[in-house]
């Protein structure tokens, strides 16, 4: 399938201008477009919107976005046929035609190719606020049978696999897929799911995964930094981990490396090397291996979940 990249992220919040004082307030998001219960926002590099947030009574994940060409429409749109999953043509606010897919695990998928495009900010630093968002770059799912995910996302969806963690017993407990050409455009993880683990916005530098934290603690809000700063070592990227106002995790995040090579080898890692996660920085939280945000059907309905079979977290964590 002619995927492109990641393309946008739809979360329900209880309180959206509470979630708008922390997304544009404070990250500096773009407020784009502002109807009704729903917010529409960007980073400075993007064209279209990335970022949309609607007023519901329940923290949760409406919809998880993929850029495709016109081929790929059509791609999958048989893709959902075929396989007998829920799907629909729906449009939204710059986006006149999209395929909504309930994969084969629940996740909910939107694919779309025809965007509205906006003006372009990237230069107009003058407006830069907050530690400068340029752009969404992946998502992270917590799955309960990450290999079998990954071998469908790979053999039906046509992505590639960068970075991948296994056990001693040669069982895969996460990994990274891109389409987009460097680490990542979506990720496994192992745990309690379909969930969403996290979402990440690209910053330009380093030195803005540090700005990110300086705001957050002349806000006095220190208590929303979950994770880091630190590099990984998965992906090789900065990272900052933050929790909104309804606990969905956002990653600030940089500085990985290019995939665009086809015959990449992918990097292995050992589940319990302490390089893994973390290259440098403070250990990995427990909260970062078991909470996550509920996924919706096309009904707008939580999805149920289930444990996984992998019981356990990696050592090394606070």
């Amino acid at each position: 399938m002619a995927i492109v990249r990641v393309g946008f992220i739809e979360l329900w919040v209880r309180d959206l201008e509470k979630s708008l004082e922390f997304y544009e307030g404070l990250l500096g998001f773009r407020l784009e477009r502002k109807e009704g219960k729903s917010a529409y926002l960007r980073g400075y590099e993007e064209l279209e919107w990335s970022l949309k947030l609607t007023q519901a009574e329940l923290p949760a994940v409406r919809s998880l976005g993929f850029k495709v060409d016109e081929k790929g429409m059509e791609e999958a749109q048989a893709w959902a046929e075929q396989e007998g999953l829920p799907h629909r043509l729906e449009a939204d606010w710059g986006r006149p035609r999209m395929l909504r897919v309930q994969d084969p695990f629940g996740y909910p998928l939107v694919f779309y190719a025809g965007a509205e495009k906006l003006p372009r900010m990237l230069q107009e630093y003058h407006l830069y606020r907050g530690p400068g968002i340029l752009r969404i770059d992946h998502l992270n799912l917590f799955s309960p049978e990450v290999e079998r995910a990954t071998r469908y996302y790979q053999e039906r969806l046509g992505f590639r696999l960068t970075e991948y963690t296994e056990d001693d017993e040669g069982r895969l407990w996460a990994s990274w897929l891109h389409r987009k050409g460097n680490v990542h455009d979506v990720a496994f993880t192992n745990g309690e799911g379909p969930r969403l683990h996290h979402f990440a916005y690209w910053l330009p530098d380093p030195m803005a995964i540090l700005k990110a934290a300086d705001i957050l603690a002349g806000a006095r809000r220190t208590d929303q930094i979950e994770r880091g700063p630190g590099r990984h070592g998965i992906s090789n990227a900065m990272f900052l981990y933050l929790k909104d106002p309804d606990g969905h995790r956002i990653e600030l995040y940089t500085s990985d490396y290019l995939t665009v090579d086809p015959d990449l080898p992918p990097v292995r890692w050992s589940l319990n090397d302490p390089r893994r996660q973390t290259l440098w920085g403070h250990r990995t939280p427990k909260s970062w291996f078991l909470e996550g945000s509920l996924l919706l059907d096309l009904e707008g309905k939580p999805l149920p979940t289930r444990p996984s079979p992998l019981v356990g977290i990696p050592e090394h964590v606070t």
